[in-house]
């Protein structure tokens, strides 16, 4: 597949502005039980991974898509994204580029910025388990960067009150936790992906941020580290994340609906 031009807005230097989608799709998915990684998981009969690349490709403003695969399964993954070719008149002209991932998460990522050429000025980074995320919704967070925010955040209000507890490690794992705190709900958000950001700000989170064991599951919250503004924009209900076997049952009706509906 080849590079599209962009159709978006400007950047200030006068360059076309550019926008890259790096989806880090290395984990396994061990709550979804034994089998393929997460990401290969067929949904509707296609892999959640292609359906979270045609999310993306189907942006206008997105030209380039980095899929971040298991450390040893790139040709796999290759293999794969090209049993099941994009479709549509914007999807079809994506650039789709598969890389090698790491051990963590944080680190996958940072091969897939790696992977981004210096002229694309907006960088997304969506979770593969959010297959079903809406055109709208991505397009929103670019907009947001491209208006000035160096990192962008859908996110849902929370519809249950949300309980702060103590949580029980050890030998008492397992037991009752007591509670303490109730966080005012009208505060809290509920976030989602695609996150977006300033390619310079994502890159400064990356070599500035270390993080130690399982290292950061959140780029925006690297990118609060540094004192770096973030801000939320509204998401959809739809881009919820596949973890557990009910999740998937619930994105076979949303794929149901979108058919009966829309004819997707």
């Amino acid at each position: 597949m080849s590079a599209r031009p962009d159709r978006g807005d400007s950047a200030a230097s006068g360059r076309p502005a550019r926008t890259a989608a790096v989806i880090p799709a290395a984990g396994r998915g061990v709550r979804l039980g034994p089998g393929a990684p997460k990401a290969l998981r067929p949904l509707n009969g296609t892999p959640m991974l292609v359906h979270a690349v045609r999310a993306m490709a189907g942006s206008r403003s997105v030209s380039l898509v980095v899929v971040v695969a298991p450390p040893d399964g790139a040709d796999e993954v290759r293999r794969l994204l090209d049993a099941y070719p994009l479709s549509g008149s914007l999807t079809d002209t994506t650039e789709v580029v598969v890389v090698p991932g790491g051990e963590t998460r944080q680190e996958s990522v940072r091969k897939g910025l790696a992977a981004v050429p210096e002229t694309v000025t907006t960088v997304l980074v969506h979770d593969a388990a959010r297959p079903l995320v809406p055109v709208d919704t991505v397009d929103a967070v670019v907009a947001a960067v491209r208006d000035g925010a160096p990192a962008v955040v859908p996110a849902l209000p929370l519809s249950d009150t949300v309980k702060q507890v103590e949580p029980r490690i050890g030998e008492r794992a397992g037991e009752p936790e007591p509670v303490v705190g109730t966080p005012e709900r009208a505060l809290l958000r509920a976030v989602q992906t695609p996150q977006g950001f300033d390619r310079a700000t994502l890159v400064a989170a990356h070599e500035k941020v270390a993080l130690e064991g399982e290292g950061a599951t959140d780029d925006a919250g690297m990118v609060e580290r540094l004192g770096v503004e973030v801000v939320v924009v509204p998401g959809h209900e739809e881009a919820f994340k596949v973890t557990r076997p009910l999740d998937l049952v619930l994105a076979e009706a949303v794929l149901a609906r979108r058919r009966a509906n829309d004819g997707f």
